[in-house]
């Protein structure tokens, strides 16, 4: 934590007077350079810096680190001649500066508890803002807050740790990682106008947890730059996602900042490479759940496919639904040769066999089983009636069976507790029948637009969406360019989107993509519609067709006239949204 900012190390003007009480701020060098005393560093870092960490070793080292400053530039003699002259000890004590606490726990952590138990105490080293820096904090805060906390996800947080946290943090969400904490902390530590900066993990920018952060961050603070690093190794051996932000406490009317994705570590500056790189933006970028972090070109196409479109959860009135967890794969999915072998004992097997899929095999416009079977046990079901499959998931029984409430031990063979039995699907999936229909599917991770239609009643795992929908038209947005271009910028990703980096297809995101609307009424629009049908009817032939290809030049003939149907499907969509020639430009350079 700063109190005050740095003081500038420069010359004092000529004729410039010492007090005689003073030891003087500067002094010159052997080498002609001038220097700031032991007094003035000691000043400096006693009346300035402040700090808190949990760890101990962590304010020891700390501490240690700056002392080692106050002596920088100093040799045995220059050292002897100020002590001397001003009998004082060469190095203060940072008792009182850098401490030892919590940093996000207050004393009233333990409230409600008659008798907190003194080891806890210990453990939880909740730590008093108010009674520690008392004159700071009575100043009305820092004027300066920085900091790097540490990477620690919502897992091992603890369940007190996130009841404390939901009664006292805005930005409170049950799945938000620690760094959270710490930007609100921080702002409300600061005086108003007081400059934060953090180096932290991105994923709050679009993940669903980070929408109380990025309120908060909207609402009361005037954000400065947003530094992105993407999946670049900004820490080594660890794949943290790293961004900086920066901000100043309060909130303002307009919000006008720099994001700056930056894609390279071999810079000479950083400052001068987010000036090279970043875009202002304003307000319209951190509209909706989601900030939509891009270029002002970018944005503006954001913009009019908004305007042209209706959000896909509307558009398919929240049809959209997750895999089956059957909660042990080994047991339930099964290959060909099981699949025979189980309707040869019985032939009301093949009742309960689903072929079935996972999100690697969905493809844009294909599915691919790969000769994998599910047993679908669903609830209700009487297994006695299916003696093959009883006698074969029986084999699987002590991995099946749902821990019993009340059960004691160090680990359970078996399934996590639930109401149904030992040999059923542990989903309810009570949407089951979406299956059986034919219906849009896409992979829950991928680089790109996978959306299929899968029309054999393929089920699929819990890495594949379902959408309730077997529409030719919307199958062809869904795939095109521009929303791909557009879910990128949405999207949680794990790396860089413009470069290759995995997005997640979560559904709170997937729901907000705009789907052009279709006038049956007006002849231009209809005759748009039933062209995309047919371009979409192609290439599912086309996509058919490629497997059973015998011959490389029959593959990629095939190849070809997919690629020839894709772009008139781009072309086709960016006139849907009545893109200009310069908004196309726009969107095949970001998606190249």
């Amino acid at each position: 934590m700063e109190r005050t900012g740095a003081l500038p190390t420069v010359p004092p003007p000529k004729g410039a007077r010492k007090r005689k009480s003073d030891p003087g701020a500067v002094f010159q060098g052997q080498g002609g350079d001038w220097l700031l005393t032991t007094a003035e560093k000691k000043r400096i870092l006693l009346n300035n810096i402040y700090g808190v960490d949990i760890d101990q070793q962590a304010v020891e080292v700390t501490k240690l680190s700056l002392l080692l400053r106050v002596l920088e530039d100093e040799n045995q003699d220059t050292l002897n001649k100020q002590l001397m002259l001003w009998r004082e000890r060469a190095l203060p004590d940072l008792g009182g500066n850098i401490k030892c606490g919590n940093s996000l726990i207050g004393p009233d952590f333990f409230d409600g508890q008659l008798l907190p138990d003194e080891e806890e105490v210990r453990r939880v080293n909740p730590f008093d803002w108010q009674a520690e820096f008392p004159e700071i904090m009575k100043a009305g805060g820092f004027d300066a807050v920085i900091g790097n906390p540490p990477y620690v996800r919502q897992e091992i947080l603890g369940q007190n740790f996130k009841n404390y946290a939901q009664k006292i943090y805005e930005a409170f969400a049950g799945a938000a990682d620690l760094y959270v904490y710490f930007i609100e902390k921080s702002h409300g530590l600061l005086k108003p106008d007081g400059l934060f900066g953090i180096i932290c993990s991105n994923k709050f920018v679009r993940s669903n947890y980070g929408k109380g952060i990025r309120n908060f961050l909207a609402r009361r603070a005037t954000l400065l730059q947003l530094i992105d690093f993407g999946e670049l190794p900004v820490f080594q051996n660890a794949a943290t996602f790293p961004i900086i932000v920066l901000s100043r406490n309060g909130k303002t009317e307009q919000q006008r900042f720099v994001y700056a994705p930056i894609k390279r570590l071999d810079f000479p500056s950083l400052e001068k490479e987010a000036e090279e790189v970043g875009s202002r933006l304003d307000e319209a970028a951190l509209q909706g759940d989601n900030w939509t972090l891009a270029h002002g070109d970018e944005l503006a196409v954001f913009e009019k496919m908004r305007g042209k479109g209706l959000p896909l959860g509307d558009y398919i009135q929240g049809k959209v639904y997750r895999g089956i967890i059957t909660g042990l794969n080994d047991a339930f999915v099964i290959d060909s040769n099981t699949r025979e072998t189980l309707i040869a004992e019985d032939e009301k097997s093949a009742e309960l066999i689903k072929p079935f899929a996972v999100g690697d095999n969905v493809r844009k416009y294909s599915v691919d089983t790969k000769n994998r079977h599910l047993i679908f046990t669903r609830r209700g079901l009487k297994i006695g009636e299916f003696p093959a499959i009883k006698k074969h998931l029986e084999g699987f029984k002590d991995h099946l069976t749902p821990k019993p409430k009340g059960w004691k031990g160090d680990k359970w063979r078996g399934r996590k507790p639930g109401s149904y039995e030992w040999y059923e699907i542990q989903d309810t999936v009570d949407y089951f029948e979406v299956f059986e229909r034919p219906k849009i599917v896409y992979p829950d991770i991928a680089k790109e637009s996978r959306f299929s239609l899968d029309a054999t009643g393929t089920y699929f795992g819990n890495t594949v969406y379902v959408i309730d929908s077997n529409s030719l038209y919307l199958l062809g947005v869904l795939n095109a360019k521009l929303i791909y271009f557009y879910f990128k910028r949405i999207a949680s990703v794990l790396g860089d989107a413009d470069r290759g980096g995995r997005l997640r297809w979560f559904t709170q995101d997937v729901v907000k993509i705009p789907i052009r609307t279709i006038d049956f009424d007006d002849p231009a629009d209809r005759a748009r519609h039933d062209r995309m049908v047919s371009l979409v009817d192609q290439m599912l032939a086309l996509h058919k067709e490629l497997p059973a290809a015998t011959t490389d030049h029959e593959q990629n003939l095939i190849r070809r006239r997919i690629e020839a149907t894709d772009r008139q499907i781009d072309a086709l969509v960016y006139e849907l949204y009545g893109l200009t020639p310069e908004e196309i430009a726009v969107v095949e350079e970001s998606v190249r």
